[in-house]
């Protein structure tokens, strides 16, 4: 079986825990990608997939499946911490994890890709109005991208 079934396999254990009040769900897709350079090659329909566990603490869980800027499936499991405004539906989050699935002639598109699998680190920007949510994505000094998700 592939890394990525196995991951997401993980995760899904990992996640379906007793809930506290104030866990959450998180749901979400791409809905609109952008790299910083031109290339035709890039793609910037990432047919992301993600599936996250928000504690009431802040900590949160993940993973995500996606077509990566040269279209190959990828997947990102990790961990991270949300902030949440005490005052408006806005919060800041940071998520850090393993990607897989740059290969062939991308595999060095991505730093320290040496065994296939990557550490990153992400960096987001988010606002909910009720369960709907919306998530501004820095993805390193390559690309952003707009996630559009629901909470439950």
């Amino acid at each position: 079986m592939k890394f990525g079934f196995w991951l997401f396999l993980s995760l899904f254990c990992v996640m379906s825990a007793s809930a506290d009040e104030g866990d959450f769900w998180y749901v979400q897709t791409s809905a609109y990608t952008t790299h910083w350079r031109h290339d035709p090659d890039h793609n910037n329909h990432q047919e992301l997939i993600g599936l996250e566990r928000n504690f009431s603490d802040g900590t949160l869980i993940g993973g995500a499946t996606f077509r990566n800027s040269y279209y190959q499936r990828s997947y990102y499991g990790y961990v991270g911490k949300r902030w949440e405004s005490a005052d408006y539906p806005v919060y800041v989050k940071l998520s850090g994890g393993l990607i897989q699935g740059y290969k062939g002639e991308y595999r060095d598109k991505i730093p320290l890709n040496h065994l296939g699998v990557a550490p990153v680190i992400i960096p987001a920007v988010g606002a909910h109005l009720g369960p709907v949510g919306a998530e501004f994505v820095l993805l390193g000094n390559a690309a952003a991208m707009v996630n559009a998700g629901l909470r439950f």
